[in-house]
């Protein structure tokens, strides 16, 4: 199995746990960035882009700059937005359509979407901190494709890798990637044995005592 498929077999929970012992802080996304779907997983590279309001845009300058943008998504990552709006949708259902046709793996950002409920129905992962219809065209401009961005405390690059879940989205630099994998697929082990343990009628401090791990 290769790194995001380890990685993507993992939890964020015990990443997290990893990492802070590792001396990383500031790696997890705002808690406020959902999935569409509540059992949503994602995981893989990430491509970043960010995007400015601009009310002076007209119609067909949004729309070209945002179908090259999309024509720009590289498959087999995970695209991460930081549009500076939080008014605005900036995921909806043709251009969702059009980077699940790319090979992107699924999209992350610190802003809205619309068209919900055909994006749910199609299958392809979306994070974000709210729902509106209120689209980009004649609003709002993408920029700085592939360029690093900042999400709450977070600063991404493109390269990083990028896991969520139910609990939140962690960000795993890419020259660590492989021990902080290795570690959490260990930790996981453990809390399986903790697990055990505790199913078998071991009280919680007695198994924590025998794996040192809770």
């Amino acid at each position: 199995m290769d790194i995001v498929g380890r990685l993507g077999s993992c939890c964020t929970s015990a990443v997290h746990d990893v990492m802070r012992e590792m001396g990383y802080d500031r790696f997890i996304l705002p808690p406020n960035i959902r999935p569409l779907e509540s059992d949503q997983k994602l995981c893989g590279r990430i491509w970043t882009f960010g995007g400015h309001p601009d009310r002076g845009a007209s119609p067909d300058d949004t729309y070209m700059q945002w179908t090259a943008m999309l024509a720009a998504a590289p498959a087999d990552h995970v695209l991460v937005c930081q549009p500076r709006t939080s008014e605005l949708a900036v995921m909806g259902e043709l251009s969702a359509k059009a980077l699940q046709m790319r090979g992107v793996l699924g999209y992350v950002a610190d802003g809205g979407c619309r068209d919900v409920e055909v994006i749910q129905a199609s299958g392809f992962p979306v994070f974000c901190t709210f729902r509106t219809p209120n689209d980009i065209v004649g609003r709002w401009l993408p920029d700085g494709l592939g360029e690093p961005i900042s999400i709450g405390d977070v600063s991404l690059s493109t390269g990083d890798f990028l896991l969520a879940d139910a609990d939140g989205i962690v960000i795993v630099p890419p020259e660590r990637v492989e021990s902080v994998v290795a570690r959490a697929e260990k930790v996981m082990s453990t809390e399986s044995d903790v697990r055990k343990a505790i199913l078998a009628g071991m009280d919680a401090h007695s198994a924590y005592l025998k794996h040192r791990k809770f």
